[in-house]
């Protein structure tokens, strides 16, 4: 499988779980460490872990190897490595406070949309589907 293929499973993991403002970010211009930065925003600590076992369960599946998974115990912002594809699944509050998408998306602002940054998203707000990853 493309690296596509396998952000594309692991964003429908995450979907599947009802995760929420899915954003893919590619990386290949800022870091040399992972080509794709998967941001997802969860409701509570118990469906941030429910999250982060199905993205794990489905990288398994696919035969990925898994790096580790950081954050399991509070479940307010749990991080899952994938190697290439890393996965971070937050609480609204967490995710508002450290603003990965501004860090990982070349300095959009929080106010601005994937669209405008360039970045591609699979479901905005409101969990429908906007363009394919």
């Amino acid at each position: 499988m493309t690296l596509e293929d396998n952000v594309k499973a692991m964003v429908a993991a995450l979907e599947d779980i009802k995760a929420h403002n899915i954003l893919v970010l590619d990386t290949t211009a800022l870091t040399s460490l992972f080509e794709r930065v998967i941001i997802a925003s969860s409701d509570s600590g118990r469906q941030t872990r429910a999250l982060a076992r199905s993205v794990h369960d489905e990288a398994a599946e696919l035969g990925l190897h898994i790096i580790g998974m950081e954050g399991e115990e509070s479940g307010e912002w749990i991080l899952v490595d994938l190697g290439d594809i890393v996965v971070h699944i937050m609480q609204p509050g967490i995710r508002e406070y450290y603003n990965l998408e501004e860090l990982w998306g070349g300095g959009m602002s929080s106010k601005q949309g994937p669209r405008e940054a360039g970045m591609r998203t699979s479901a905005n707000a409101a969990g429908r589907r906007r363009d394919d990853v």
